[in-house]
């Protein structure tokens, strides 16, 4: 999986409609192999994102939990601590 793209449920606020889009460019992104297509696949690239962006917002609001939502704050900041870890120089 794109290290790049984020969790997006379950959090308190929920995600935004720019958060999932962000999300499905990077997915077709990485399907494609391509950072930006050419103009002879722009259309079908946009197409692609459009319809990964729909599908990815429709099974965001479908899904169900008992478990209480997360706060971004706390997320953003274990995953800080864990590219410290990861990343620290020794």
């Amino acid at each position: 999986m794109c290290r790049n793209i984020k969790t997006l449920y379950n959090f308190d606020p929920p995600a935004t409609t720019t958060e999932v889009n962000a999300s499905a460019l990077q997915f077709v992104r990485k399907l494609s192999g391509m950072n930006k297509p050419s103009k002879a696949n722009e259309e079908a690239f946009e197409l692609a994102v459009e319809r990964v962006a729909a599908a990815a917002q429709e099974m965001l609001n479908t899904l169900v939990t008992t478990a209480a939502p997360r706060d971004r704050e706390t997320e953003a900041a274990k995953a800080k601590a864990r590219s410290a870890a990861r990343f620290r120089k020794s």
